[in-house]
């Protein structure tokens, strides 16, 4: 690089770093890349020689460091267009070397949206990636989404994950220098997302990795991007001066160029106009023959600069501005025809391999549906002349079999049906004994103890004591009574179990349902009102007065109807004891018709039944009710009056503590 084009930078970057408080990494890191010689192949005389060595490459990673030390000197000189490009991708396909290949349609995708046609950019880097892709080569995928990256750049989000992406297989790949690139432009991202810490983070990675592989354009340009992202003017400064001094040291044109930008940039915001001129007019002297993205901004910070300052100078800039902006989205019609070539290459390259790939597809599923087909076409001519072989034989052996099995299972049915008698019979045995079994002890127990009472009487009136004989007489009439109650309790059960042994001989006729309902509501209350004047309760009525009269045994359906409602009325007395005055007990009688049912529903507000008893409730001589007041077979009989009986369902829907529902469906016809 000639001396005409270099900063004179060092007379101030001394006492610059000087003035620092801090001595901290990047300080340290900044020495060391300052100190680094330029890792350019200043030893190979021009692209030509670098690009004839690439047969001579051994390994894909040697051919792609090539690639991109030619395309980078094509760069120096923008005259050169995308010459090189083009070169390696012939060459790529002639050697067959679809990672070359990839790499170089990826770098052509960022040049052609670099200078203004975006479209065309996205669309090489899909097809850049593709072939990477199916290299399986980590460096070459991780090339494809950092240029993708780019060209996605006006959607932030998309971006920051191809770069990412980018990052991650160029990690995969050992490709540092792809590595300190995605760094870097995630943490640009960031900026612009203003997540400035985020954003402070990955520009220092891509520093720090940047010089530890002397990778001079990031060194640089990190540098430039962390100055942009402090807020103190002395800190961006310094790293402004830091990144412009390792381009110098390095000769690298190209951030030298972006270093005098971001210098303008920096003065013209701060009211320094002349040295923003200078710094701009240094920027544009750079970029004479370099890419046009790298002309246009210096030439657009002249205007600002000479803007109601020097009218001519204005003009001058603008004319400049607006003609290179033009070209930059003009490229040239041979570049545009190569890209169109090329694009068009591929697709028909890509239709081709998939007609052909289909074609083979098609070919293989044929010709094994050809012989799936003769196989099972085999199998069932195998299979029927087997068939017909035994037949005869099996058809005899079946008839035998199902004879014997015919005899089997009627005398299997026979011994079910006896055991299920049997045990039927041995469980109803059981809880007859044990619920008769209460009352009989206290029958014996009190005649027992009666007994002894008489005999003291007698001696005492051989003694002549009227008051003993008295108290004896008393003790004597209360043992009688509770002989009384005892008794009749087992009578009462007595005469529940002949109840449950009744075959059912009543006939059914048309009964209706509302008025035998309301009839059993009426009978229930009185009836708990005689044993219990205190207790009141609010009765409800919903009947559905459209009920046709239904087929049904009355006697049965009134003890039913009956059964509910005195558990119902027993639940909310019981209730009544233990709540609250604002306790208001309420049972609601309802008849409804619902599909083809007549449906009785008796709902209370009482005790509730608990989760854990709910399946129990209609078992013979299971009770809730304390000893003597219930025989536990009203809802036994009420289930085989409604089941059997009837052909009905009964269930239960209940909430411990708050009421129950007791549901009866009977067919309508």
């Amino acid at each position: 690089m000639k001396t005409k084009y270099l900063f004179p930078l060092m007379v101030f970057l001394i006492p610059f770093f000087a003035f620092s408080q801090q001595k901290t990494n990047i300080d340290s890191l900044i020495r060391i890349a300052i100190s680094q010689k330029s890792n350019k192949n200043v030893f190979l005389p021009n692209k030509d020689s670098l690009f004839k060595r690439l047969p001579f490459a051994k390994s894909p990673k040697e051919r792609i460091k090539l690639i991109y030390q030619t395309i980078n000197y094509g760069l120096e000189n923008s005259k050169e267009g995308l010459n090189y490009h083009y070169k390696i991708l012939a060459w790529a396909r002639k050697n067959n070397d679809p990672v070359s290949e990839a790499v170089i349609t990826s770098e052509l995708g960022f040049n052609f949206y670099n200078n203004g046609d975006n479209t065309e950019g996205q669309q090489l880097d899909f097809a850049a990636l593709k072939m990477a892709e199916k290299t399986r080569n980590n460096q070459a995928i991780g090339i494809a989404y950092d240029n993708l990256g780019f060209c996605y750049a006006n959607n932030i989000n998309l971006s920051k994950s191809y770069f990412k992406k980018s990052l991650q297989f160029s990690k995969a790949g050992g490709d540092d220098l792809f590595v300190a690139y995605g760094l870097g432009e995630l943490g640009i991202l960031y900026y612009q997302q203003h997540k400035t810490d985020s954003a402070i983070y990955f520009e220092q990675k891509a520093f720090e990795s940047s010089v530890r592989t002397n990778n001079a354009v990031q060194v640089s340009r990190s540098l430039f991007e962390l100055g942009e992202m402090q807020k103190d003017d002395r800190l961006k400064l310094k790293y402004y001066w830091a990144g412009a001094s390792i381009a110098n040291a390095k000769q690298d044109t190209i951030e030298l160029i972006y270093a005098a930008k971001n210098l303008a940039s920096y003065y013209e915001q701060h009211d320094s106009i002349d040295s923003g001129i200078f710094y701009a007019k240094k920027a544009y002297r750079l970029s004479a023959n370099k890419a046009l993205s790298d002309q246009i901004e210096p030439a657009h910070l002249l205007i600002q600069l000479y803007k109601g300052r020097n009218a001519d100078s204005t003009l001058k800039y603008t004319n400049i501005y607006y003609a290179d902006r033009d070209s930059m989205y003009s490229i040239s019609k041979t570049e545009r025809a190569q890209s169109m070539a090329f694009a068009e290459q591929q697709r028909q390259e890509e239709a081709a391999a998939q007609k052909k790939a289909y074609q083979t597809t098609l070919r293989l599923y044929m010709l094994i549906a050809i012989i799936v087909f003769l196989i099972v076409l085999a199998f069932v001519f195998w299979r029927n002349n087997r068939q017909k072989e035994k037949a005869n034989e099996q058809l005899q052996i079946q008839k035998e079999q199902i004879q014997t099995t015919l005899q089997e299972l009627k005398s299997t049915q026979t011994q079910l049906i006896q055991s299920e008698k049997m045990a039927s019979l041995g469980e109803l045995t059981a809880g007859i004994a044990h619920e008769i079994q209460n009352p009989l002890n206290f029958v014996n127990n009190f005649s027992e103890v009666n007994t002894e009472l008489i005999d003291e009487m007698k001696q005492e009136i051989d003694k002549g004591d009227l008051a003993e004989i008295k108290a004896l007489a008393i003790d004597i009439e209360e043992n009688s009574k509770k002989i009384n109650l005892h008794g009749r309790r087992a009578d009462a059960i007595v005469k529940g179990m002949l109840q449950h042994s009744q075959t059912g001989s009543g006939t059914k006729e048309p009964t209706n349902i509302n008025a035998l309902a309301g009839e059993c509501m009426r009978l229930a209350y009185h009836g708990l009102r005689a044993k219990d004047k205190s207790f009141n309760v609010e009765m409800v009525r919903h009947f559905d007065e459209t009920l046709p009269p239904i087929n049904v045994i009355p006697q049965d359906m009134v003890r039913v109807i009956l059964n509910l409602l005195n558990n119902a009325f027993y639940a909310v007395n019981q209730k009544q004891k233990t709540a609250g005055a604002d306790y208001k007990p309420e049972v609601s009688l309802t008849t409804a018709a619902e599909n083809g049912q007549v449906i009785i529903k008796v709902k209370d507000n009482g005790t509730g039944i608990p989760d854990a008893i709910k399946e129990k409730i209609m078992q013979p001589f299971f009770t809730t009710k304390p000893t003597g007041e219930g025989t536990g077979l009203g809802l036994s009989l009420t289930y085989d009056m409604v089941v059997k009986g009837h052909g009905g369902s009964i269930k239960v829907n209940s909430i411990d503590g708050e009421g129950s529902e007791f549901i009866v469906s009977l067919p309508l016809k």
